[in-house]
């Protein structure tokens, strides 16, 4: 017989979610920016850099790999974002700064979504931030990507009904 008993015979479990309705959604894309997370926005490849290279290096690397933007990293970390606003910004009137580390004209703590985010966050941190790449990081901190203006046109075109 067991003595450690919660519940006596009359008392009935009630299920605290028996009457619960699943969220329901205007279109495929509301639901995918609802329920999708943001790595399933294609995030890679992306470009990255030490915050040590030059302001040359950098301008080299995203010229010769046709991007605008490269993240800054330091042992897989994320620590900056060098983009052509930082660029045209800080460097273009300036050009003794070509020699100098990039982490001098580098976005410094830049905005990111976790790859576990719905895509929607990503979204938003586009139109509300206003920034046009986002890097995506890991549950670690880990750099797993970059989110741009073109992959998540790409997204949202899947997604949008037909």
């Amino acid at each position: 017989m067991n003595t450690n008993q919660n519940t006596t015979a009359t008392e009935e479990f009630i299920d605290p979610l028996h009457n619960y309705e699943p969220r329901s959604y205007h279109n495929t894309l509301e639901q995918a920016l609802s329920e999708e997370p943001v790595a399933a926005i294609q995030a890679r490849p992306y470009t990255s850099i030490s915050p040590q290279a030059t302001v040359a290096e950098a301008i080299k690397l995203l010229a010769t790999r046709h991007v605008s933007c490269a993240l800054v990293e330091e042992e897989g970390k994320l620590v900056g974002i060098f983009t052509d606003r930082d660029l045209l910004n800080k460097v273009a009137l300036e050009s003794e700064l070509l020699t100098h580390p990039v982490h001098e004209v580098m976005t410094k703590n830049p905005v990111f979504v976790h790859d576990t985010d719905s895509s929607g966050a990503a979204l938003c941190v586009m139109a509300v931030v206003g920034h046009r790449h986002v890097p995506v990081l890991d549950s670690n901190q880990r750099i797993v990507g970059i989110v741009t203006p073109q992959r998540i046109t790409s997204f949202l075109l899947g997604h949008a009904d037909a």
